[in-house]
């Protein structure tokens, strides 16, 4: 079994994650419940930062906050220095109470309404990511009301599709996000926003895809958009003093997965920033990068009860758990693959093949398929691994059933960052219907 992080089986067999039991952790906060490893966060985080540091380049790494939000979760990002890219007026808003610092926040979004938008005015956040031609009517409008010059990025769709081994030279042509390159909608936004006396543009922002595992496409990207920058420097004079290549560096989920280490992602895209920068003789851009998966992704374990289970003979054995798609949906949306343990029996020795359902009132409602554990019992706890990201984030409530708690673990101690929602706080903004009496 590969383990990430802190993650370790102790002397009781147990699973322990951050030096804490994770069998005591589901006593104690009971399940489904989701263990962070803040040493692995804050090991990742450090990975790109040092390399950006060693690379002798100015840079930025964001957080990608889409993949976890909390007040916990930014306050960690904030302590270990990191920017943060939010995409509702929510994450704004969470952002902001965690106390994290405004000049290091970037809003992104395909749709972000005149609300959200003074909201992050009237704040003077970092930097909007603007992503189409009516946001850039709405800033110039803002910026008029609010007498500030608004600090912009425009995002650009390059025309290459990066996931997972595998990348396309047009593939992101047909995107909700951004001004497309090939088709001139680049040239007019950068002509339109330089040229703005509302907007500050600051650079470029793209994004390739998610899951990947190879430098391939964020060099193939890099090329593009500096094809794009030698004629904006001809043309207009202008020349990014940001460049911002996305995220969507992979993680482990199972074996059959590959990815690189962060230094590694970070050290080509440099390598590639700055030969073509002296190809066109401008100083090399502040990078700015946005992991998110890659940050929490496999730092996260969510645990399980087991209860009940059914045998069909010649087919399978089902083992369902006391949660399911209302607290990872990615099973049901992606055919996302996992690993799993049972952490209260970590070294007993396999006995059966098992597929892991959910307990939600939909027959896709499955966790894993076809997974080998040892002879597994009503009562066990079961460790899904690497659900870090796009687990809490996109939980829901379906079935009414109650989002789990979050806790961090770290040097030996566990700490309640998210509650438990209660019974009460699935009714609390209920108002039923009046009376007819």
């Amino acid at each position: 079994m590969f383990f990430h992080g802190t993650s370790k089986v102790n002397n009781q067999n147990h699973l322990e994650i951050g030096g804490v039991d994770t069998i005591e952790l589901a006593k104690k906060y009971g399940t489904p419940l989701y263990v962070y490893d803040v040493a692995l966060i804050r090991q990742r985080a450090r990975q790109f930062k040092e390399t950006f540091a060693e690379e002798g380049v100015e840079a930025q790494v964001a957080y990608a906050s889409k993949a976890f939000s909390s007040l916990a979760m930014f306050q960690l990002v904030n302590e270990e220095g990191l920017s943060l890219d939010v995409v509702s007026a929510g994450e704004l808003y969470t952002a902001l109470l965690a106390g994290f610092p405004k000049e290091r926040i970037h809003f992104h979004g395909n749709n972000k309404s005149y609300e959200e938008l003074e909201y992050a005015i009237k704040e003077k956040i970092g930097c909007i990511v603007v992503d189409n031609f009516h946001e850039i009517a709405l800033l110039e409008e803002l910026s008029k009301k609010h007498s500030w010059k608004v600090p912009v990025l425009l995002r650009v769709t390059p025309g290459i599709e990066a996931h997972t081994h595998d990348y396309i030279l047009t593939g992101q042509e047909d995107s909700k996000f951004g001004f497309d390159l090939k088709n001139g909608q680049g040239d007019k936004a950068v002509a339109h926003a330089f040229h703005s006396p509302y907007l500050d543009l600051l650079g470029i922002h793209c994004h390739i895809g998610s899951q990947i595992f190879e430098v391939t496409g964020f060099v193939m990207a890099t090329r593009k958009l500096f094809e794009k920058i030698a004629s904006w420097k001809d043309e207009l004079s202008f020349v990014p003093r940001v460049l911002n290549l996305g995220g969507g560096f992979g993680i482990r989920y199972t074996s059959e997965d590959t990815p690189l280490p962060p230094s590694q992602y970070v050290r080509e895209m440099v390598t590639e920033i700055k030969s073509q920068a002296e190809k066109l003789t401008i100083e090399i851009p502040e990078i700015w990068i946005e992991p998110g998966r890659s940050l929490v992704g496999d730092a996260g374990t969510t645990l399980y009860t087991v209860g009940s289970r059914k045998h069909i003979p010649n087919v399978r054995d089902y083992v369902a758990v006391d949660g399911g798609m209302s607290d990872n949906i990615r099973p049901a949306l992606y055919e996302a693959k996992y690993e799993a343990a049972l952490a209260n029996r970590m070294n007993a020795p396999h006995e059966e093949k098992v597929s892991i359902a959910g307990k939600c009132c939909e027959s896709g409602d499955m966790l894993l398929w076809d997974i080998e554990l040892p002879k597994v019992e009503s009562s066990d706890i079961l460790a899904v691994f690497c659900t870090g990201a796009y687990g809490y984030a996109m939980a829901s409530n379906y079935n009414r059933m109650l989002k789990p708690a979050v806790v961090f673990v770290e040097n030996g101690e566990a700490q309640l960052v998210i509650k438990r929602e209660t019974f009460e706080d699935l009714v609390r903004n209920e108002v039923g219907l009046k009376s007819k009496v």
